[in-house]
């Protein structure tokens, strides 16, 4: 608790989510004090050269920042040629997945178990010399801003004009108008609800802030991806029939018997309520577009189970885990096992590893042949002794 209270500026969970959660900004001096990051630039500047990390070379033209051409956005991954060639300020490297990517990142979320875990979006880190940033703008989502080195003035504006500069390659709004400013320093934190506007701008050298991000579909995503996973499991794959149809004079024309048939067809698609449980399970535990699991090699299950239970397991950093009712969901799929193993299931859910002396009782046992299926995927390791 105590944790929490220094994260949430001397907040609960409780009083910051009656209070500030989707509601109103919140500015934390302190909040993880001591925290300076979690890795150097060049660190960064290496993850940025990995085909499979996604990341991002924000620069733009302080004199045209108001035109679109004054921008320039451009994808990884990069090279050390890319960056040798970058002028001294006015530029920003982001770099997306952190968590993903890194043990320490991962840890990071801890102080914020609060929220709950189908929130996450993910941890992006950037980097920026002095005078560097991505311009004002608005999230969809909420995030916590954690300043590691460096510091960065942080304006903010709940404005309501909205409108963007046009043909830039980002969404920047037009005219924004600061109403408070802070500059954050090492171990400082923002949160932001969605639609506050903001503009974050390095106030030195190796500026490094860490935006952990919690995502908001809109309802037009959910409703596409529920109704086809309804379509999936509910609506037969059946095709369009007409064996009554009668000639016709006007070819062009769709009459009113084709709209009832197929209104009869859709009518088939059904779903209650509590459906929904485990397509949300499902669609959050979903990897992501660019996550890759890398397969373990191959362990009979006896040489599974001796070493689990001399090392424990851990989830892979990229896998998700989620639960509903009992049910237990992991990267998109359900969980097969019996009921006996719900307890240590929530338990790998929640602290995303089972130590060695809980996979040594009896109880156990059961879940290892699960266990060694999700090893052998790669969406789970044996821990290090």
């Amino acid at each position: 608790m105590q944790q929490a209270l220094t994260l949430l500026n001397g907040l609960t969970p409780a009083e910051f989510m009656a209070e500030y959660w989707q509601k109103k900004p919140l500015l934390i001096r302190g909040a993880i004090p001591g925290f300076t990051g979690l890795l150097s630039p060049d660190e960064l500047a290496g993850l940025a050269c990995e085909t499979e990390v996604p990341s991002r070379l924000i620069q733009f033209d302080p004199d045209h920042a108001q035109e679109g051409a004054g921008w320039q956005v451009t994808p990884g991954p990069f090279d050390e040629e890319d960056f040798s060639a970058l002028p001294a300020q006015h530029w920003t490297l982001l770099v997306q997945g952190l968590n993903h990517l890194l043990p320490e990142a991962q840890a990071l979320l801890n102080h914020f178990a609060f929220i709950p875990t189908a929130r996450l979006d993910d941890v992006m880190v950037s980097y920026a010399p002095t005078g560097g940033g991505v311009g004002p703008h608005l999230d969809s989502y909420d995030v916590f801003l954690l300043q590691g080195a460096g510091k960065r003035r942080w304006s903010i504006s709940q404005q309501q004009d909205t409108r963007l500069i046009a043909n830039a390659p980002l969404r920047i709004l037009s005219h924004f108008v600061s109403e408070q400013e802070w500059v954050l320093e090492p171990g400082d934190m923002l949160y932001l609800p969605p639609n506050v506007a903001h503009w974050g701008v390095a106030e030195d050298d190796d500026c490094m802030t860490y935006s952990i991000g919690f995502r908001a579909p809109a309802a037009r995503e959910l409703a596409v991806e529920f109704l086809d996973a309804c379509r999936q499991e509910s609506l037969p794959d059946e095709l369009y029939q007409d064996p009554e149809l009668q000639p016709v004079t006007d070819a062009a024309a769709i009459d009113q018997a084709m709209v009832e048939r197929v209104s009869g067809m859709l009518q088939r698609l059904t779903w209650q309520p509590d459906a929904l449980g485990p397509f949300l399970a499902r669609y959050f535990t979903e990897p992501k577009a660019y996550v890759v699991f890398t397969p373990n090699r191959k362990l009979s299950q006896a040489k599974f189970t001796d070493a689990a239970c001399a090392q424990g397991i851990a989830l892979d950093l990229q896998t998700q885990m989620l639960h509903w009712q009992g049910q237990y969901f992991i990267n998109g799929e359900v969980v097969h096992v019996a009921p006996e193993g719900e307890r240590l299931l929530n338990t790998l859910a929640n602290q995303r590893q089972l130590d060695a002396s809980l996979l040594q009782a009896e109880s156990s046992h059961h879940l290892l042949p699960w266990l060694r299926e999700m090893y052998l995927l790669g969406y789970l390791h044996l821990d290090e002794i």
